[in-house]
This record gives structure tokens, C-alpha cells and sequence, in this order.
């Protein structure tokens, strides 16, 4: 076994060797190539269907064999319709503007200095994850347009669709003339593959763990590099006593019950008192009795969401349910509400309901969060739905990225001096 590790330890610092040379070659690439390479993509992963579902039909047969639970291997399934998402990835990825080179904010000094902030790459990125394979197309594309190489350690039930995709994507390197060596999967499933990727540091400049909170912490624990990580999402809304009751119901059904498993949908409500009466039967109808969603209730709520609704308990708040069970707070004040938050929340999403435009801009900007809406569901925090394309994964680290990642938050800035022969005094 001991032989193995070595051999895996081996493994991974070639690739690190590898991805560093790619990395170089990637930074200086035009934008051009790198649109021609995710064009390409785009093609292949149509053209090669068969085989991409050829490889997951593998994987799902072992995974269904382990008696892996059903949402997982939903997670892990690769239908026609995700095919054909990660395809039009490719092609809305590759229309994007290239952030890599761009003077974004340029000053002149008195001494005739022009002093500007240059967008470039971050270098290397290392990516683990679990289930999800078109994430390997999400992560890879992503890195491409940023300039970044990329090196994936996907779950050890999607192997064979991981290494199936990641052949398309060193198909399309290799036909712009740019390096397959950008974007590597790690060929095998031994878990010491990522305490081997934690320790990289010389190679490997930043690391993105998106899975499990076990997943993500053990990798915070282990790694020698910089971490981009959300561990969960305790997602809140907040109805405030002059909010459009029927928006807010809406509101409140879209963000706990379209996907109650994902890290945006809604975990806890908090009710203004002077609404509670009114607002509370309404949820207790369209969420209890027409969608089972269980209520864990405080004292005052309880009496008012009717048969799904039980007394909450003091592991409650801060729960990430991930499924139709929903925390019910009546608070006293918007002061209160944001104190819950501060205390509860995890950083990820926060939204108010309201009509009070004073009221909302407090709140959004007090409230520390990745994302803070004013009447819009939890979901919209989303790299898709904000209009980055795909996205990487959403950080709650705030260095150096805070929301979800897409292209540019791949990126950094360094500064750049155009000089006419200054010299300091």
C-alpha cells in the first residue's frame, strides 16, 4: 500500500510539473485559440454522445451496484439535455469577452508615472469534487478562458465519465495548437490523490473543494495553498412588514421547494411580527398542506403553520436541512432579523421582501452575505443566473473571490508602470 501512495504522491507531481508548463503557455495564448478551443469542444462533446454516455452508463451500473442513494446518482446521470448544456457552455463561455491583459483602472502619478492594474490568470487551479460530471466541463472551460490550467480530482463514481470528457476537452487543446496538459484529470480513484494534491503547493496556486461540508473541511485542513470554499448554505429570507404578501409567498415556495437538496435553496424564514398573523397561514396552505414541507416553528409561529409544523429545537438554526423541512422565526424588528443572520447564516445567500426602499438598501448593505436580494428567490445566486455562464463553485472565503466564480473572478490583477526614464528620488 505504502508503495502505492508513493506511486500516487509521483503521480500528482508530474501533473503539477505538467499543468505549471501548460499554465505559461496558456497565459500567453490569444484569445482567439482559446475561443477556437472551446468552439471545438462545444462540437465534439455533440458529435462524441454516444461515447460521453457510453462511459456514465458505466459508472451508473457500478454506483446503482454500490447502492448509491437516488439523489446521487441523479447528480451523476448524464441526459441528453445536460449533454446538450455543457455544449452551449462551450460556445456562451467562448463568446465572452477575454478578461486575460486588460488595463481595468489606469492612473497617472505627478512624476508622469502612468500606473495601471493588468487582469491575469491565478495560474494553476486544482478542482475536487464529487458526482456531478459536467462540472469537468463547467471547471475545464472556465479555467480556459481565464488563462488558468487546471487539474480535477472528480468522485470516484464518475470516473470513467470524467476521463471520457476529459479526452474531448485534450481533443480540442490539441486542435488549437495549446497544450492537452491544460486541463488533466486524475486517472485514479485512491483517495490519497487529494492529500497528495493538498501538499502541491509549488505547483498548484489555488484549490477549490465542492462537495460535502466533511469533503471541504478536510481539504481546508490539508492544504498548503489557498482555499476557495463555501462549507454550506444556510440560506435565510426576511419578510418585512411592508412586503407584497403574495410576491413573498412566491418568493418563499421558489427558494425552499424547486431544489431543497442545493447549497441556495431557502433553509430559514423570519417574519416580521406585524405580518405574522396574516403571512404565516398563508405559507402554512401552500407550503405545508399543498408541498409537505415541514416547519420546525419558534413559539409564536407555531400556533399559526398549522399540522406540518413542530416545535423547533435548539439545533435548528443554522441547519442546512437540504430537503422540505423549513425554520419559521416571528422576530420583533428588521434589527433583529439581521442579528439572527449574523449569528445563523453562513454567508452564502440573504434576501429581504419589502417595499420600504430605505428599508431594503439597510439591509442589503449591512447583511453580510455572498449575494443579498430584494424580493428575488435565494436561487438566483447562481453563476448561470447572474449572467457569468458556468461557474466554478461559490466562495464564502471572500479571498479572493466572494459569490459565485465565474471567468473573471478567476482571474487577479497585477500592477503595471509605463514609465518615460523616472527614476525614484
Amino acid at each position: 500500500m505504502a508503495g502505492g501512495h508513493m506511486d500516487t504522491h509521483q503521480l500528482l507531481k508530474d501533473m503539477g510539473q505538467k499543468a505549471s508548463a501548460a499554465a505559461r503557455k496558456l497565459a500567453a495564448a490569444t484569445p482567439e485559440l482559446k475561443e477556437k478551443t472551446l468552439l471545438r469542444l462545444s462540437e465534439l462533446i455533440i458529435e462524441k454522445q454516444d461515447e460521453i454516455t457510453a462511459a456514465n452508463a458505466i459508472d451508473l451500473a457500478k454506483a446503482e451496484e454500490k447502492g448509491i442513494d437516488a439523489p446521487r446518482l441523479n447528480r451523476l446521470r448524464l441526459t441528453p439535455e445536460t449533454i446538450a448544456e455543457m455544449a452551449n457552455a462551450c460556445t456562451f463561455i467562448a463568446e465572452m469577452d477575454d478578461p486575460v491583459g486588460a488595463i481595468e483602472t489606469q492612473w497617472q502619478r505627478p512624476n508622469g508615472l502612468l500606473v495601471g492594474k493588468m487582469r491575469i490568470p491565478l495560474g494553476v487551479i486544482a478542482m475536487i469534487y464529487e458526482s456531478r460530471p459536467n462540472v469537468t466541463i463547467d471547471s475545464g472551460i472556465l479555467c480556459l478562458k481565464a488563462g488558468n490550467a487546471i487539474i480535477l480530482r472528480g468522485g470516484s463514481e464518475a470516473i470513467n465519465s470524467n476521463l471520457a470528457l476529459a479526452k474531448l476537452l485534450h481533443e480540442a487543446l490539441e486542435y488549437a495548437g495549446l497544450p492537452k496538459e491544460c486541463v488533466q484529470v486524475v486517472p485514479t480513484t485512491d483517495r490519497e490523490a487529494i492529500t497528495a494534491m493538498c501538499k502541491l503547493e509549488e505547483h498548484i496556486d489555488v484549490i477549490i473543494p465542492r462537495g460535502g461540508e466533511t469533503l471541504i473541511r478536510t481539504v481546508v485542513d490539508m492544504a498548503t495553498m489557498p482555499v476557495l470554499k463555501h462549507y454550506k448554505g444556510v440560506c435565510h429570507a426576511f419578510i418585512d412588514k411592508s412586503a407584497n404578501l403574495e410576491e413573498a409567498l412566491n418568493i418563499i415556495i421558489n427558494g425552499k421547494t424547486q431544489r431543497p437538496g442545493v447549497c441556495n435553496a431557502l433553509e430559514g424564514l423570519l417574519v416580521h411580527k406585524d405580518i405574522a398573523d396574516k403571512f404565516l397561514p398563508m405559507v402554512a396552505k401552500e407550503l405545508g398542506t399543498e408541498r409537505d414541507v415541514e416547519f420546525r416553528a419558534c413559539a409564536r409561529s407555531l400556533p399559526l403553520l398549522g399540522k406540518t409544523a413542530v416545535a423547533m429545537n435548539e439545533s435548528d438554526p443554522g441547519t442546512e436541512y437540504h430537503d422540505l423541512i423549513l425554520l419559521v422565526k416571528t422576530i420583533d424588528s428588521m434589527q433583529e432579523a439581521q442579528d439572527y443572520i449574523a449569528e445563523n447564516g453562513s454567508n452564502h445567500t440573504e434576501i429581504i421582501c419589502t417595499q420600504d426602499y430605505n428599508r431594503a438598501l439597510k439591509f442589503m448593505r449591512e447583511v453580510d452575505a455572498s449575494c443579498v436580494s430584494v424580493n428575488a428567490s435565494t436561487r438566483f445566486n447562481d453563476g448561470g443566473q447572474l449572467g457569468l455562464g458556468a461557474e466554478i463553485g461559490i466562495s464564502t472565503s471572500k479571498l479572493h473571490s466572494y459569490g459565485p466564480m465565474g471567468v473573471k473572478e478567476l482571474t487577479t490583477t497585477k500592477f503595471v508602470i509605463f514609465g518615460q526614464g523616472q527614476v525614484r528620488k
